[in-house]
């Protein structure tokens, strides 16, 4: 699925939510969009007896909360202009695995997650993201009784010049266990046609800008997703979940239509697949390694609005020529 996301966005997406699409550039989190998004893994040998495949739906949403300038007074009577940029982070992804052709929940996993991040930049703190979110992966009978995830962190991001930015940070995540992860992230423009973006260790994507309506995409990722399912014993209905990661490497065109539409088609591999299973004691119950194989996918985004403060935003930060880099 070609997608896009910021760097935080990113790390919300491949890391703690099941995987969405894995290309990104900062400045699109800036332009409220609506995203609908598919991407089907080419079904490949689970164990050497069967084949395991995986496909997905689902759309995703960029809302914007609050973009205002603020003047603030601090104790020590020194004046600070400060502006926010907040936007909230809706998802619906439907999640469908094979095994052997057969689907297996019945009726796959549904993700629903919503979050919240904010741009802080002032001349007292200078730039800053914060950002958190919650959401829970279930099938049809483990959807009253879920396993919610959620996260929070922050990054301190600095400008060199008008092409490169980098931040770091770390987040808290939970998702059947606590963790705490360092995060590191580049954005650096090369040329007049190249844009490199990095949030290490978890996504790396170069962009090449062949014309303003068209762009490529090089991009490696790591993503997966880890649901809740339930398993019928003559002694009792049991539950279980099911964790999949894989890395994605593909290449993905992006199309940028009638000013508001951006279509794009996406293919490549998936390789280094881990599939688990675990009890409620989270025992490990069955692990497998999936074959390589290759995927396709799609996704159409409209784009809802420009604020004038957005714009801002991303031409003092050089995130993108004229406010957008699609």
């Amino acid at each position: 699925m070609a997608n896009s996301r910021n760097l935080l966005t990113c790390l919300l997406l491949c890391l703690i939510i099941p995987a969405q699409a894995q290309h990104f550039s900062l400045s699109r989190l800036f332009y409220p969009n609506l995203t609908l998004k598919a991407d089907y893994a080419v079904p490949s040998s689970l164990d050497g007896t069967r084949d395991y495949g995986v496909s997905k739906t689902g759309f995703f949403g960029i809302i914007p909360l609050q973009s205002e300038v603020q003047l603030g007074y601090s104790l020590r009577k020194k004046f600070d202009l400060r502006a926010v940029h907040t936007v909230a982070i809706a998802q619906y992804t439907q999640i469908q695995p094979t095994f052997d052709g057969k689907n297996n929940p019945a009726n796959g996993y549904k993700t629903l997650s919503l979050g919240v991040i904010r741009l802080q930049a002032s001349i007292k703190d200078r730039l800053w993201v914060y950002g958190g979110g919650l959401g829970m992966t279930e099938s049809n009978e483990t959807f009253f009784s879920p396993q919610p995830f959620f996260w929070g962190g922050a990054a301190r991001m600095h400008i060199l010049g008008l092409r490169t930015q980098f931040m770091y940070g770390s987040v808290l995540a939970y998702n059947q266990k606590l963790r705490f992860i360092p995060v590191l992230g580049v954005n650096k423009g090369l040329g007049k046609h190249w844009r490199v973006s990095a949030l290490l260790p978890f996504m790396v994507n170069a962009n090449y800008k062949a014309t303003k309506w068209f762009n490529v995409d090089f991009l490696a990722g790591l993503n997966g997703y880890s649901g809740g399912f339930q398993v019928q014993t003559p002694e009792e209905k049991a539950l279980r979940r099911e964790n999949y990661r894989q890395i994605k490497t593909g290449v993905a065109a992006n199309t940028h239509l009638f000013s508001v539409l951006n279509v794009s088609v996406e293919a490549g591999v998936t390789t280094f697949r881990q599939l688990r299973t675990f009890n409620s004691a989270r025992e490990n119950l069955t692990s497998y390694t999936p074959a390589t194989t290759p995927y396709i996918g799609a996704s159409v985004r409209y784009i809802t609005s420009r604020s004038r403060l957005s714009s801002r935003f991303t031409r003092r930060m050089g995130l993108g020529e004229g406010g957008i880099n699609w």
